[in-house]
């Protein structure tokens, strides 16, 4: 996966080079990537690897580079974030030079290398790579090594509702319970649905049953016409005279339709 990783984000053999220096940076001199896709961190991992730190230290430097006077996280932000609870001054780091496409690629790349991001969290890294390299769905799938239809899915998460999106991103619903959701018009029956989903602990299949009712009952009624006194009274007139007429030895036939706006009836009154 390397070369394809090293081709997407355009970085040379130096810049990827473990000769690179190693060096103890401020924590306080640290700010995070505007590109990290990952919005929730996990308290409890975050202490797991403090607890890690602490027993081997920081084994593996983080990535930076000098923006705005400071230096900006490129990729490990959870050992930064580690090292801070722990109230260490310093961490190992290594200081490169890159643009912004190159550092939003970075951390795109390495937090989809890792578990423990959300579906939507995902979904937002696929979408912003494709932005900053101007690929198709189908040339991301190739260079992460993924199906066309695994981005395709992940990248339509981001056309449910904004409440929808919030579940996803604080894990009460999976990714599938997402995807059944789309099948609704609106976000007013999406926000009403979860809140199914979520109090009576619906799996996807008892969700998918929901959304074909409610997808049943949206579906626009044909309207009914009411007959007055005055039409019942023309039609029952109709019908006592064809009887009238079938009874003096006449075979005549009729057949009645209710259409949508009017009542037709047609009679077949044979010539001989």
């Amino acid at each position: 996966m390397k070369e394809p990783f090293s081709r997407l984000l355009g970085l040379s053999e130096r810049n990827s080079s473990s000769q690179e220096e190693v060096k103890q940076i401020p924590i306080h001199e640290i700010v995070p990537s505007p590109y990290q896709p990952r919005s929730v961190f996990d308290d409890d991992r975050i202490d797991e690897l403090c607890q890690t730190i602490k027993t081997h230290g920081v084994i593996q430097p983080i990535v930076v580079r000098i923006r705005n006077g400071k230096f900006e996280i490129i990729a490990g932000e959870r050992r930064w974030r580690a090292v801070t609870k722990l109230g260490m001054d310093y961490i190992p780091g290594i200081v490169r030079e890159i643009n912004d496409s190159q550092a939003a690629s970075v951390a795109l790349i390495e937090n989809l290398q890792r578990e423990g991001l959300t579906a939507l969290e995902e979904a937002i890294a696929y979408q912003k790579l494709i932005d900053l390299h101007q690929l198709t769905q189908e040339s991301l799938a190739q260079r992460l090594g993924k199906s066309q239809s695994t981005i395709a899915n992940k990248i339509r998460l981001l056309h449910l509702g904004e409440t929808v999106r919030n579940a996803l991103l604080e894990r009460k619903i999976t990714e599938r319970h997402g995807r059944a959701l789309l099948s609704l018009p609106d976000e007013e029956m999406q926000n009403k649905l979860l809140g199914e989903i979520i109090e009576k602990d619906l799996n996807v299949k008892q969700t998918e049953t929901r959304i074909a009712f409610y997808l049943e009952v949206a579906k626009p009624k044909k309207k009914r016409f009411s007959f007055t006194k005055d039409v019942r009274l023309a039609l029952n007139t109709i019908r006592q005279s064809v009887d009238m007429v079938n009874g003096s030895g006449i075979p005549i036939k009729s057949s009645e339709k209710d259409c949508e706006d009017h009542y037709e009836i047609i009679i077949r009154i044979p010539k001989r």
